[in-house]
């Protein structure tokens, strides 16, 4: 199936040309969560809006409710904008979100078959094994980006005698 086409006009309205009807922002948000595949177009230019869409939703629901960005962490993002590290940025940002997702998927289904277990033993070994998994990303991480000089040995006996002679 094609990727869903909604045309935003210069009045600020949002027409999904698929159901060929406006929609609202909200409407655009609950896509989203749904996991259904769209972008947004200027229904002039053709230019691709989909990005400032997708900020312009952060941003509403920031200012409303308890923000799930903080101003420390907006902060650190904006800093990174223009620095040599912005394209490792924004991966990292991705994978640790995949990653994320990928250990509340597991979690879930860790609870559904929580039958003959006790809660805490469960909750511990999931701990346990999203720790373990973090470390190894961040191992890996460091790792791809150059390893650290290996610290020399204290010598060995034999070495100090020789030395002495």
């Amino acid at each position: 199936m094609p990727v869903r086409v909604i045309k935003k006009y210069p009045n600020r309205r949002l027409y999904d040309t698929r159901i060929s009807s406006y929609i609202t922002i909200e409407d655009v948000r609950q896509l989203i969560v749904e996991g259904e595949e769209f972008e947004v177009r200027d229904a002039k230019s053709g230019e691709d809006l989909t990005r400032c869409v997708l900020l312009q939703i952060i941003a509403e629901h920031e200012q409303d409710g308890e923000p799930m960005l903080s101003t420390q962490l907006l902060s650190q993002i904006i800093r990174f904008y223009g620095d040599s590290l912005q394209g490792f940025m924004g991966n990292y940002l991705e994978r640790s979100m995949q990653m994320f997702l990928e250990q509340q998927q597991q979690f879930r289904q860790q609870m559904s078959g929580l039958i003959g277990q006790a809660p805490w033993t469960m909750l511990n070994q999931l701990t346990e094994k999203n720790l373990e998994m973090w470390k190894d990303y961040q191992q890996g991480l460091v790792g791809g980006m150059g390893r650290p000089a290996a610290s020399p040995r204290p010598p060995s006996k034999e070495e100090k005698d020789k030395s002495r002679a």
